[in-house]
């Protein structure tokens, strides 16, 4: 199974979401310089969201799975 269909998985699309909610909720409560990590976070959060692995592209993959489902 390549990169991007196990990130294009259940899992995969699961954990990118929990990892962007975390980066986003450190950021917003330790303020300060600390907001642009909650910014950073929003990268992880879509992309589990509407299913794309932003790396596939380096390694020539196509930004989406095949057969992948969209949000």
């Amino acid at each position: 199974m390549t990169l991007v269909n196990s990130m294009s998985s259940g899992v995969g699309r699961g954990a990118r979401i929990v990892v962007g909610l975390v980066m986003l909720g450190v950021g917003l409560a330790l303020g300060g310089g600390w907001l642009a990590l909650s910014i950073v976070g929003l990268v992880p959060l879509a992309a589990g969201a509407f299913g794309f692995c932003l790396i596939a592209p380096l390694i020539l993959q196509p930004l989406r799975a095949a057969g992948s489902a969209g949000a």
